[in-house]
Order: C-alpha cells, then sequence, then structure tokens
C-alpha cells in the first residue's frame, strides 16, 4: 500500500476504512453516535479505536475530524497508521487512541463546523462566566458573511476588509476573522453559548479512555493553514509550563505557537486542549495540532465565507452550491497523491517522535 491509498472520498468511506483497519490490527472499538444524520439519511458517528494494554499509563492519541472538511487528512493517517503495521510500534506498554471524526456532522456534510454551527475548535470556554468578546469580528461582522454572494459583493467585501488591514495590520484582520466569536450565531468561527455534541463526546472520551494514563501524546489533524503540504506543530500550552517544556523536548523544537508569536496561526478562544486537560486531569498531557497548508489563506477564508452563505441563504444542491462545497472541499484537502505523501511522512515522523518522548518520560 502507498500513502494516497489510505485517504478516502468522503466520511462513509472514511468511516468504513477506519473501521476495517482498526479491526484488522486487532484494535477494540467503541462508537458514539451522533444524534443528526447526514446526506441521504446516513448514520453519524465518532469513533474510537484503542490497541495495546487497556490499564497502559502511557497513551498515543490521534484526532481527526476536530474540524469537519479537514477530516479526510487525519483520518487518512489513523487508516494509514493501522494499515502500515505502524500501530504496533506503540505496542508493549504504550497504547494507541485513535479518536475517528469527532465532528462527524461537519465531516459527512461538507462544512468545518458542527450541527450546531459552531467551530469546535472554539467552543471549550467557560461557559458559566463571561464569553470572550471580539470587538473587531462585531465590527467586521457584515462584511465577513454578507447577505448576497455574488462577484460583486465579493470584490466588495474583500476590498473593504483588505484596507482594515492596511489599517490595523494583516495579523489584526486574522485574529478578528479567526480567533473566535461568541456574538453571531450565523457567522464564522463561532464559539456557541454551550457545549456542543461534539464537545461533550470528546471530553467523555478524555475520562474514560484515559483514567489509568499518566501520560498522553495528542496529536490532533488540521488542514487549511500555512504552506501547501508542511505540516505545523502548533502547541497552546501555556508558556513556562511543564507540557510546552516536553513539547519542546520531544518534537526537537521543531514547533510553534501562538502564545509566543511563533505560529501561522494567531491565539484562538476556547481550543480544545482546554476541554482534553480537564476531562483528564490526572494525565499529562502533551498535546499539539499537526497543521497542514492547502491554498493561500486568502482562498480558505473565501470558501468558508462562502459555505456559511450557502447554508444560510442559498441552494446547496444547484450548480452554485455544488461550486461552493467544491471550493469548500478543495481548502482543505489536496486529492493529489503529492499532497498526501507530504501528509504521511510528516504525520509518521511526528508520531514517531511522540512515541520516543513517551517511552523516555
Amino acid at each position: 500500500m502507498t500513502a494516497p491509498s489510505y485517504f478516502s472520498a468522503d466520511y462513509a468511506e472514511a468511516r468504513q476504512r477506519f473501521l476495517d483497519s482498526a479491526r484488522a490490527a486487532g484494535a477494540t472499538h467503541t462508537a458514539y453516535d451522533n444524534p443528526n444524520r447526514g446526506p441521504n439519511g446516513q448514520a453519524l458517528y465518532t469513533d474510537t479505536a484503542w490497541l495495546g494494554p487497556r490499564d497502559a499509563e502511557r497513551v498515543l492519541v490521534s484526532v481527526s475530524g476536530t474540524h469537519g472538511a479537514e477530516g479526510f487528512c487525519g483520518s487518512g493517517v489513523q487508516v494509514g497508521w493501522f494499515e502500515s503495521g505502524l500501530a504496533a510500534e506503540s505496542h508493549g506498554d504504550i497504547a494507541y487512541l485513535a479518536i475517528h471524526a469527532i465532528n462527524p456532522h461537519g465531516f459527512a456534510w461538507l462544512r468545518r463546523v458542527t450541527e450546531e454551527n459552531v467551530d469546535l475548535n472554539r467552543n471549550f470556554v467557560d461557559f458559566g462566566g463571561p464569553l470572550p468578546d471580539n470587538a473587531a469580528y462585531r465590527e467586521l461582522a457584515d462584511l465577513i458573511c454578507p447577505k448576497t454572494w455574488d462577484d460583486a459583493t465579493i470584490s466588495e467585501t474583500h476590498e473593504a476588509l483588505a484596507a482594515y488591514a492596511d489599517e490595523h495590520g494583516p495579523r489584526a484582520l486574522q485574529a478578528a476573522v479567526s480567533a473566535g466569536q461568541y456574538s453571531h450565531p450565523d457567522g464564522i468561527f463561532y464559539g456557541g453559548q454551550a457545549p456542543t455534541w461534539s464537545h461533550r463526546t470528546l471530553k467523555r472520551i478524555f475520562e474514560t479512555e484515559l483514567a489509568n494514563a499518566k501520560q498522553a501524546a495528542v496529536i490532533d489533524y488540521h488542514t487549511g493553514l500555512g504552506p501547501r503540504g508542511h505540516g505545523e506543530r502548533i502547541c497552546c500550552h501555556a508558556v513556562g509550563s511543564d507540557n510546552l517544556t516536553r513539547t519542546e523536548q520531544w518534537y526537537e523544537g521543531d514547533f510553534t505557537s501562538p502564545l509566543m508569536g511563533t505560529s501561522s496561526s494567531v491565539e484562538l478562544n476556547g481550543v480544545n486542549l482546554f476541554g482534553m486537560e480537564k476531562a483528564a486531569d490526572k494525565t499529562d498531557l502533551t498535546v499539539i495540532a499537526l497543521e497542514y497548508g492547502t491554498q493561500e489563506t486568502q482562498l480558505v477564508k473565501l470558501a468558508l465565507r462562502a459555505d456559511n452563505w450557502l447554508h444560510l441563504y442559498g441552494d446547496p444542491e444547484s450548480d452554485q452550491g455544488r461550486a461552493i462545497k467544491q471550493q469548500v472541499r478543495e481548502a482543505f484537502y489536496q486529492d493529489a497523491d503529492d499532497w498526501k505523501q507530504m501528509i504521511w511522512d510528516r504525520a509518521v515522523e511526528t508520531q514517531r517522535l511522540a512515541l520516543r518522548g513517551l517511552k523516555e518520560s
């Protein structure tokens, strides 16, 4: 088998490949039934596969589909890890936990968001207190998500957003758009007003599956940011923390941090790391997002804005709707052998480094 063969064309195929490869590798499977349905009424699930001792104190964890449409990448790595036999590298006293399609609704419907229109990686805030205020998003909301979507509107809003970047800086525009907002439920990068199904499911998995773990290395697979095919290891652990120190040691300094200003990502509100830490509060977590580039950032953001408009005002079955869905697909999944090979090579390198770090900890 070659690396490109590990990747699937849609959620249904990805799930079946995951189940088959995990079963063939001898992993134990658990399914979490999402109450919603996918295209043509298909059932939706988040699945986990556990390989290794159930009482393992050290665990390698991979997560796919946090942002649904990005699930092709992480799913391909998870399938390949089983099918290639590399999963056997985590045998012994280290277990491997694969969490497949934590946002199955977004994966199946080719959307980045959950069924609640929530960005899952902005949903882990304290909903019992004041929510983060993104004043810049509120100022730009009508430009980011207009009620019409045609060439004239795209051009006009692009010019207005570019003017904001000229005045405040590109990084300020990036933060305004993508840091997370809690004021516009119909907007993009919306963090929600309560924990989503995927939020609750992720915490349940970490609480139950890592109950015996003292150390866990977590790799959360993402796409859509950075140079095409490059896998940026992004760490959101607090500066000065033991977790950040381990990240630096395990990945030999090859990582970035939004908190340190070294990442292509800005500092984000409500990332899933916070939920993982709360659920597995007796486990020392070393968490990274492995972020692979696809297209220019401007094209990726355009696809997100178009998809948002489509599900609010458009018709997904129209010619325009199908064209927008193709935009979304290309923004988060490059169906090209060279891209898939780059994803696989970086993933293997990263997971092997994580295993080595666990063995030496």
